[in-house]
């Protein structure tokens, strides 16, 4: 199984791929994160969202899991507080501020696409590029159409802009949903 499998890269919005680095299988938890850090990094360099030149991968994965787990559990309680129709408080914000303050952001043409380049320690840039990226989608109102997968047992968020949207992803748990719900009217019938 390749990196990019085994994480459901749903969103394509850095800091809500690393939140959702925490799945449900068979009714379990697992931690994406703590048993892949590094294959989570170089998913993220595949997919674009990082870059080579906005930090140094070695020194990020020498010091870095702990930082992310922290990270990570701080946006998923603002980011659920969302889903579950709450507002955020301003110093959910000013800490997303605080991280990407470490780590100021420069800007740089790489291959054609304007990409934020942080000017700071590798792992205070990588925290300030998710923590940007919560801010912009904050910013932009994205986060006021943040979802909960409508599978009980998934924990995945996801943006819904169209309003209809009811899994993280039909491939994750709408085709699980679909055929569980067909297997029960089978057997009823």
């Amino acid at each position: 199984m390749s990196a990019s499998e085994i994480f459901p890269l749903i969103s394509n919005h850095l800091s809500l791929d690393l939140v959702n680095t925490e799945i449900v299988r068979r009714g379990i938890r697992h931690d994406l994160l703590k048993e892949n850090f590094a294959d989570w990094i170089q998913t993220m360099q595949k997919s674009g969202n990082l870059v080579d030149e906005q930090f140094n991968k070695e020194c990020v994965l020498s010091d870095g899991l702990n930082v992310f787990l922290d990270l990570r559990k701080f946006l998923r309680g603002g980011f659920e507080k969302i889903a579950n129709g709450r507002h955020l408080d301003d110093q959910w914000v000013s800490h997303l501020e605080y991280l990407n303050e470490k780590a100021p952001l420069s800007f740089k043409l790489i291959s054609g696409n304007l990409v934020p380049i942080p000017v700071g320690t590798s792992l205070d840039a990588i925290v300030s590029l998710v923590a940007f990226d919560a801010l912009r989608l904050y910013n932009t109102g994205d986060l006021e159409v943040l979802q909960r997968c409508a599978n009980p047992d998934c924990v995945l968020l996801f943006i819904d802009t169209s309003g209809r949207r009811k899994w993280c992803s039909m491939k994750i748990c709408g085709n699980r949903m679909k055929v569980s719900r067909h297997n029960r009217r089978n057997v009823d019938a």
